[in-house]
């Protein structure tokens, strides 16, 4: 048996998402309308019911995905392997700041090429973590719903790798909202999206 059900959902806001900074692997907390934005999307995600909850161990995924826990009274597991990609010496820039610094590094990636971030990880190398990571916990839930706490281009990548589409597609996929999620759902023939973008309106 495996999970049923696989709910993605990115963290809650951050000051560094508000103010339009580069985070990557930096470890940024939760402000506070990620709290709560964490504890409305709670109530919602509750009502699945999960079965299981796993996060990356940055913050503001663990912590937007507590807010689940103290509703469901599941535990957390954490795995560094869901953290988001590492972007090297752009994080903590804003991107006129990259584009001022790289403009070249900067057009490469926009264009959809598999560069290193700021010297960091590619796009290629967070989306096979993140998705090993994820099929791992999937085959390991006896039943029910999985929920996974992460990033949002960790999130975009593995789901483009579970689903088999080559990396620059990841812009077939708009990135998640801030508490937003999407649900992947075992086909005849491997995952199917469920839904996408999926969130509680403010």
């Amino acid at each position: 048996m495996a999970a049923e059900k696989v709910v993605l959902w990115r963290h809650g806001r951050t000051a560094s998402n508000a103010g339009g900074l580069w985070q990557g692997q930096l470890d940024i907390p939760l402000d506070e309308v990620g709290r709560e934005q964490a504890e409305d999307a709670a109530r919602v995600l509750s009502k699945l019911p999960p079965t299981r909850l796993v996060a990356s161990d940055l913050s503001r995924a663990a912590d937007t995905m507590a807010a689940l826990a103290r509703v469901t009274g599941l535990p957390v597991e954490t795995d560094p392997a869901l953290r988001e990609v590492h972007a090297g010496r752009w994080q903590g820039l804003s991107r006129a700041q990259i584009a001022e610094q790289w403009p070249d590094e900067l057009a490469a990636w926009t264009r959809g090429e598999d560069i290193r971030l700021g010297g960091g990880e590619t796009r290629s190398e967070v989306a096979e973590r993140a998705a090993a990571a994820i099929e791992r916990y999937t085959e390991s839930t006896e039943s029910g719903v999985l929920v996974i706490s992460s990033h949002g281009g960790a999130l975009r990548g593995a789901v483009a790798r579970m689903l088999g589409l080559p990396t620059g597609n990841w812009g077939s996929f708009a990135g998640l909202r801030n508490c937003h999620w999407g649900v992947l759902v075992h086909g005849r023939h491997g995952w199917v999206v469920d839904s996408w973008n999926v969130g509680v309106l403010p």
